[in-house]
C-alpha cells in the first residue's frame, strides 16, 4: 500500500520560494491568471481539488509530525505541502468566483463548505490515521512505582514483533492492557499498578508502530483484533496463567481494539474500555450523532474517509462497535465515560448499552475528561474496575 507520506514526496518544493524573493502564491495566481479560453474553469477547478489534497497532506502529516515529534523532513515536506495547497486552492477559487456573476457568487460560500466537509476533512483524517508520527516509551517504567516488571515480545499473526511489560499474575487471571492512539505501554502506567496490586497479571502492550513495537501504526486501531489475540496468546501460555481467566483493559483507541478483539476471540473472558467513540468506518457514524444531525452529510463524511484510510493502510476496516458489542455477549463489558470528554463517548456509551443491556453496564465519571477516570476519581475505579474483574475472571 502507498502511504500520504510517500504522497509529500510528489510536491514540488521548488515553488514553495521564488528566487526573486516573492511569495509561494505568486507563481500560483500568476499563472492562474494567464487561464483563458473553455479550459480555465476546468484549470481552476482541478487547482482546488489539488490544492485541497496538498493542505490535507500538510496538516496530516506536517503539522501532526511536527507537533508530536517536532521538526523532521517528513514535517518540513508536509508543511510545504499546505503551503502549496492553500495558494493553489485560493488561487482557484478566485478565477472560479471572478468567472461568475450576479446570484451564482452566492454559492462559492456553500460549495466550498461542502469540498471542505467530503474532501479535506475526511483526507486530512485518513492521512493523519495512517502516517502516525514516532512514538517513544521514554524512560518510566513500572519499577519507578515499585512494581517488578518482565521485558517481553511476541510476534502476532502475520508476522509482527510487539513489544510489552508483563507483571506476572499472582491469582491466577491475567489481563491485556492497551494505550491509546499516539501513545505507549508508559501511558497505561498507573492502570497497570492498580490491576498488578490485585494480584492480575498484567500484560501493557505497545501497539504495533507505537514505542518498542514494530509494524506501521494505524491509529483508528484497525490492527487491533490481530495485536490483541497474539497478546491472548501469549498469556494463555504463561504458566501461572489460567488461560480461562484473561481479560482485556483499554483506553480510548485501545478501549476500541479490546472491543473488536473480544468479539473475535472467544478467550477474552471480560473486556473494560474507557473512552470509546469511533473506529473510522461507516458502521460506527451513529453512535456519536444525535438524532436530529444531518446524518447524512456525517455519513457520507465517514465512508470517503473510511475508503481514503483504506487505500493508505494494510489494515482492514473493522466491524463497527455496535456488532461487536453484541458479539461479545454473553461475556461482560464495562464501559468507563467521562463526563466532561469531548467528542463522542458520552452518546456512544449508552448507545452501546442498549445493543446488549444485560452484558454492557456503563459507568459516568463525574468530572473526567478523556480516559480520566483514574486520575479523577482513583478510590471509584480502583474498586469498580477491580470489583468488575473478580467477578467476571473469578
Amino acid at each position: 500500500m502507498g502511504t500520504g507520506a510517500q504522497g509529500v514526496g510528489i510536491v514540488d518544493t521548488q515553488i514553495a520560494a521564488r528566487s526573486d524573493g516573492g511569495t509561494v502564491a505568486a507563481p500560483i495566481d500568476g499563472a492562474m491568471r494567464r487561464v483563458r479560453g473553455p479550459a480555465g474553469p476546468t484549470v481552476a477547478w482541478l487547482a482546488v481539488a489539488l490544492g485541497l489534497v496538498g493542505v490535507s497532506l500538510g496538516v496530516g502529516i506536517g503539522a501532526r509530525h511536527l507537533q508530536v515529534a517536532g521538526m523532521s523532513p517528513t514535517a518540513a515536506a508536509g508543511l510545504v505541502a499546505l503551503v502549496v495547497g492553500l495558494a493553489a486552492a485560493g488561487a482557484g477559487a478566485t478565477v472560479l468566483v471572478r468567472g461568475v456573476h450576479g446570484w451564482r457568487r452566492w454559492l462559492a460560500l456553500p460549495v466550498g463548505l461542502l469540498l471542505v466537509w467530503f474532501l479535506a476533512m475526511p483526507l486530512t483524517l485518513a492521512v493523519m490515521v495512517t502516517n502516525v508520527p514516532p512514538t517513544r516509551v521514554g524512560s518510566r517504567t513500572p519499577a519507578d512505582r515499585g512494581v517488578a516488571f518482565e521485558d517481553v515480545t511476541f510476534t502476532t499473526a502475520d508476522g509482527v514483533e510487539l513489544a510489552a511489560w508483563y507483571i506476572p499474575s499472582r491469582n491466577g487471571a491475567a489481563v491485556v492492557l492497551r494505550h491509546g492512539a499516539t501513545s505507549t505501554k508508559a501511558d497505561t502506567i498507573d492502570e497497570l499498578v492498580v490491576l498488578a496490586r490485585h494480584g492480575y497479571g498484567v500484560l501493557a502492550t505497545d501497539a504495533r508502530g507505537h514505542g518498542d513495537s514494530g509494524g506501521v501504526a494505524m491509529d483508528w486501531g484497525w490492527y487491533g483484533d490481530v495485536d490483541t489475540a497474539a497478546a491472548v496468546t501469549y498469556l494463555s501460555h504463561r504458566r501461572e496463567v489460567d488461560a480461562n481467566r484473561i481479560g482485556a483493559v483499554g483506553l480510548s483507541m485501545g478501549g476500541e481494539e479490546v472491543i473488536g478483539a473480544a468479539a473475535a476471540d472467544p478467550r477474552i473472558r471480560a473486556v473494560v474500555a474507557e473512552g470509546v467513540s469511533s473506529r473510522g468506518t461507516v458502521a460506527d457514524d451513529d453512535l456519536v450523532l444525535p438524532d436530529h444531525v444531518g446524518r447524512w452529510m456525517n455519513v457520507g463524511q465517514t465512508w470517503i474517509q473510511q475508503h481514503v484510510a483504506d487505500l493508505l493502510t494494510g489494515a482492514t476496516p473493522p466491524r463497527g462497535l455496535r456488532s461487536a458489542v453484541a458479539a461479545v455477549a454473553p461475556r461482560p463489558v464495562l464501559l468507563i465515560v467521562g463526563s466532561d470528554a469531548l467528542g463522542g463517548e458520552g452518546t456512544a456509551g449508552p448507545r452501546l448499552q442498549a445493543v446488549a443491556p444485560d452484558t454492557v453496564e456503563v459507568w459516568e465519571v463525574a468530572g473526567a475528561s478523556h480516559i480520566g477516570g483514574l486520575a479523577t476519581q482513583p478510590q471509584q475505579w480502583e474498586t469498580r474496575v477491580v470489583g468488575f474483574l473478580d467477578r467476571a475472571l473469578r
